[in-house]
């Protein structure tokens, strides 16, 4: 199984390739939302590894929550590169890669969605396998609310960018959290490989981002209302 993945939901942006039992792995230099930098990390990868284009079996992308830019373009890359090979695509949540990062058991993923917002999903691993019990959403980090029962380790850059207002609202059930993890595209290669194997793929034509928030832009009032710049 050979399955190259790609990672641009934040302000960090990475590729990955799984190739049966190995894993490579590089960042990508600028902002995730150059492209001239990606497709060159690509190709260099790939050649690293001794893997042509054509031998991939999939194109897995982190397919959000997550920066607006960054989603677009790893979607727009995974769909480009997939339509030309006449390969399947596998989107992959972002917050369920971020979870898979983490050697807890109940994992409560916040992320900063930044606009003074929280992405955050609730993860259970069970026998090995991540299982979803809170599906991604988007709240101020005063809103944000663990699920209804047990403790949770919490797992993602919201416990850094909200701490004061988030770990105090989560309460006692919030048992520890680790505010340094970002997705890697060694994480989306990971669960792409479990969905191919039981056939989660889908048409290159099909693939979309998951926004969650479709509001990604302030209007200058709001800007300046949260304390921002006109």
């Amino acid at each position: 199984m050979k399955i190259l993945a790609l990672e641009t939901s934040t302000e960090t942006a990475s590729v990955a390739l799984l190739d049966g039992e190995r894993l490579l792995e590089r960042s990508v230099a600028g902002r995730p939302g150059h492209s001239e930098t990606i497709l060159p990390e690509i190709r260099s990868l790939l050649l690293d590894a001794g893997v042509s284009l054509d031998a991939l079996d999939a194109i897995a992308f982190g397919a959000g929550p997550g920066a607006f830019t960054g989603l677009r373009l790893a979607c727009g890359v995974a769909q480009g590169l997939a339509m030309g090979l006449g390969k399947p695509v596998i989107p992959v949540g972002t917050l369920a890669a971020l979870a898979s990062q983490c050697p807890h058991d109940a994992i409560f993923v916040a992320a900063d969605a930044r606009m003074s917002e929280v992405y955050f999903a609730a993860y259970r691993r069970v026998d090995g396998v991540l299982e979803e019990c809170l599906a991604p959403s988007c709240a101020a980090p005063g809103a944000v609310a663990l699920p209804a029962e047990g403790d949770w380790f919490g797992f993602g850059s919201a416990f850094k960018a909200y701490a004061e207002v988030l770990v105090p609202g989560l309460g006692a059930r919030l048992v520890g959290h680790d505010a340094t993890p970002v997705p890697l595209a060694s994480s989306v290669a990971r669960l792409a490989a479990h969905r191919f194997a039981r056939g989660e793929v889908v048409d290159a034509a099909l693939a979309a981002p998951l926004y969650v928030r479709d509001k990604v832009a302030q209007t200058t009032a709001e800007r300046l209302a949260s304390g921002g710049k006109a």
